[in-house]
């Protein structure tokens, strides 16, 4: 079916087309027959990962808890693709009931899921640990870990079974670090998570299905022209919205683009199985078309796959590593 440009009073949304999808191995129909559950998929980057799926030709189920959204969102991808491929499911994914009930609706419309899409978070659960109450880093964990395991656990089995499926996580950075976004409850609750699903990697090796993380780190649409400028503060910079401008991009990165990365990070699943890529490798690797030329990275972040055993000690060389006592 043709593709056409929809518009919508709820969602930000820009037109998803060969701007952001026109690149080695993304074409309509590269996920055709495929279907993907993708939570938290009614707004931002999950927004984009579900309209991208959808465009090349894959059935997408978007789980969210904004009932508003996530009808629009269903809305919007049908009309885009001229085709009945989207189901929305409102849930709350820290409850067992919900996940059964979208795994029963996913069933019943779809007949099968082949990828599922871990992205849910809550991003005001935001503070320090100084700052915070207990019951935030609780409900970070309730989301992003027991969320993804529910999420896991209703979806996988069914994928070793036909020996086909793609297992994916929105991650952030391993801690908080200033001035990157995410605070320290946020990225505690996205590290058990990811923890989780690099075990899950190991659990279900050889078994045909394919589980990695992507970072998409900087994605999202604010149009800080229409923001005040913070109150200034001694010895901080003066408030300057380029300071937010992601590398090779006016502004932040498009949800869109952030679509087109997930799904070529998807088409390769089999090389990342057990690792995780940051988006900007993702656009080195897609030879991404920069819409600002001058400021593009001339490589990605530098990432490199550890060994099995590194990722596994991780959490022991945090920091610079040791190196020796009274050195």
């Amino acid at each position: 079916m043709a593709k056409k440009a929809v518009t919508s009073e709820i969602l930000n949304i820009e037109p998803i087309d060969l701007t952001y999808l026109n690149y080695t191995g993304i074409t309509e129909e590269c996920l055709a027959g495929k279907t993907a559950v993708v939570t938290g998929g009614a707004s931002n980057v999950g927004l984009g990962y579900a309209r991208a799926l959808a465009w090349c030709g894959a059935n997408v189920v978007v789980a969210d808890m904004n009932e508003k959204a996530g009808n629009e969102t269903q809305r919007v991808i049908n009309e885009e693709n001229g085709r009945d491929c989207c189901l929305f499911v409102p849930i709350n994914i820290t409850q067992q009931a919900d996940i059964d009930r979208l795994k029963d609706q996913a069933f019943a419309k779809f007949g099968k899921v082949d990828i599922l899409l871990n992205n849910a978070m809550n991003m005001r659960l935001n503070g320090p640990v100084l700052g915070s109450k207990v019951e935030d880093l609780e409900a970070s964990f309730q989301i992003s870990g027991k969320g993804v395991m529910m999420c896991i656990q209703a979806f996988v089995p069914g994928m070793i079974e036909r020996g086909y499926g793609v297992v994916t996580y929105s991650a952030t950075q391993f801690h908080y670090c200033p001035p990157m976004v995410g605070g320290t409850i946020y990225t505690a609750g996205k590290a058990a998570a990811t923890s989780l699903v690099m075990s899950l990697a190991n659990e279900v090796k050889g078994k045909g299905v394919n589980v990695f993380c992507l970072t998409p780190a900087g994605v999202g649409r604010m149009d800080f022209s229409k923001m005040p400028a913070p109150p200034a503060k001694e010895g901080m910079p003066k408030f300057d919205p380029k300071m937010f401008w992601m590398p090779g991009f006016f502004g932040m990165i498009p949800p869109e683009a952030g679509g087109a990365a997930m799904v070529y990070s998807i088409l390769h699943a089999d090389q990342l199985h057990g690792s995780g890529i940051i988006i900007s490798d993702a656009f080195t690797a897609m030879k991404f078309d920069y819409p600002n030329k001058e400021t593009a990275p001339k490589g990605g972040n530098g990432g490199h796959r550890l060994t099995d055993m590194e990722l596994t000690m991780a959490f022991c060389t945090m920091g610079p590593g040791y190196t020796g006592f009274g050195k």
